[in-house]
Parts: structure tokens; C-alpha cells; sequence
């Protein structure tokens, strides 16, 4: 090959790595692109639970009946003249009633 033909490779080669590995290339574009997609997921979920959690303060703010459930289950409050019966499951380990422990 002639000195200027291989000049003309040199000077391709030169000019097509900022195209594939330098810092705006193609891989690196790649990497961008996947890590879009991962943020938009995580936004997706994240606006679901926002939209969950604004449709449960919205609940606290305008309703009694939300109010009432939560305290009964989280904190197992009763109302005024109610009457709370509590069952228990049955421990096996426990010989019952009647029966002499050795």
C-alpha cells in the first residue's frame, strides 16, 4: 500500500473512536438509554404509591368511618358501650384443662 492510503486509515480509525467509545458514542448512549428506562420504572412505581398514599390521607381527611377502622386494627380501640370478646387459638404445647403438668 502507498504512505497515503495509510494515512487515509489512520486518519479513519482516528476520527470514527470519539464516534464509538469516546464520551457522546454509541456505547455510551446504550448506557444512558437503559438507565432511562430503569428511572422511568422506579417513577412508575413511585407514582403509584403516591397516588395510594393521597387517596389514603384524602380517607383520614374528609372520612370517620377511615379514622374508626384504623383505630380499632392498629390500636384496638372500641367504642363506648361495646363489648370486646377476645378468642384464643389454642396452644399445643399446653396440656389443657383437667390434666396434671409432670
Amino acid at each position: 500500500m502507498r504512505p497515503l492510503s495509510w494515512v487515509l486509515v489512520a486518519l479513519l480509525v482516528i476520527l470514527q473512536y470519539p464516534l464509538w467509545l469516546g464520551k457522546g458514542g454509541w456505547l455510551r448512549v446504550s448506557e444512558l438509554k437503559d438507565e432511562v428506562l430503569a428511572q422511568e420504572k422506579l417513577n412508575t412505581t413511585l407514582m403509584q404509591r403516591n397516588v395510594h398514599l393521597r387517596a389514603e390521607v384524602n380517607d383520614l381527611i374528609h372520612g370517620q368511618a377511615a379514622i374508626e377502622e384504623r383505630a380499632r386494627f392498629e390500636l384496638g380501640m372500641i367504642k363506648k358501650d361495646e363489648i370486646f370478646f377476645q378468642v384464643m387459638e389454642p396452644n399445643p404445647k399446653d396440656p389443657g384443662p383437667g390434666t396434671v403438668a409432670p
